[in-house]
């Protein structure tokens, strides 16, 4: 009776300590999973953020010569980001971090204000920067999609906002990819997204790619 209970103790347990780990916390173990078996070396491209990039598979047949890292998770916020920015960028040694992050903080909740989401933003670039003190920086701005219109004034608002921010400092880059993702009449383009309506197909990606190309290191 009392080994059946010590066995009930600790099931419960394990449990209760797997249903207290933090959003996330699977993705990045897999990441340092990957990393004990094989450490990637210096002067990477460092890609972070939610599913936009996390879905980017191929990302490196579409920059062949850009040694890039992926280290995105999908649905990811900012927040997410900073909470394990010790795994995901600190540990690292790029020569460039690329950020696609902010579109999942409005959509987790109405409450969340485009001042909100900027000073996220503000605070994670300042993190990485204290760390990675003269690395180059890019935020590739917030997508629009048929699933989430909207959202989309929030978007350009944010982005604008995170536009204006970089514009201060030396060693970024702000990549405008929103523009291009739109019909003439400004609804966004359906043919370049798969059948969910937020997440792109590789038409998507070709277009990213066009836009990001020059301002990869």
């Amino acid at each position: 009776m009392r080994k059946l209970l010590w066995f009930c103790f600790f099931i419960t347990l394990s449990q209760l300590s797997y249903s207290q780990q933090p959003p996330f916390w699977n993705d990045v173990q897999s990441f340092k999973k990957q990393d004990s078996a094989s450490m990637p070396p210096k002067n990477i491209i460092l890609f972070i953020g939610s599913s936009s990039f996390t879905n980017w598979k191929d990302v490196r047949e579409y920059f062949p010569n850009k040694p890039i890292l992926n280290r995105a998770f999908g649905g990811s916020t900012l927040p997410d980001l900073i909470r394990y920015k010790q795994d995901i960028v600190y540990k690292y040694q790029p020569k460039q971090v690329v950020i696609y992050c902010g579109e999942n903080d409005f959509a987790s909740s109405d409450t969340v204000s485009v001042n909100t989401v900027v000073t996220r933003f503000k605070q994670l670039f300042g993190l990485i920067r204290s760390k990675h003190k003269n690395v180059p920086i890019a935020y590739v701005s917030m997508k629009p999609s048929p699933s989430r219109k909207n959202l989309m004034p929030k978007y350009v608002a944010a982005n604008n906002a995170i536009k204006s921010f970089l514009q201060g400092f030396k060693h970024t880059v702000f990549i405008d990819v929103y523009q291009s993702m739109l019909n003439a009449d400004g609804t966004p383009k359906a043919d370049i997204f798969v059948s969910d309506n937020l997440h792109m197909n590789a038409k998507g990606y070709a277009i990213w790619q066009k836009i990001m190309q020059p301002h990869l290191l």
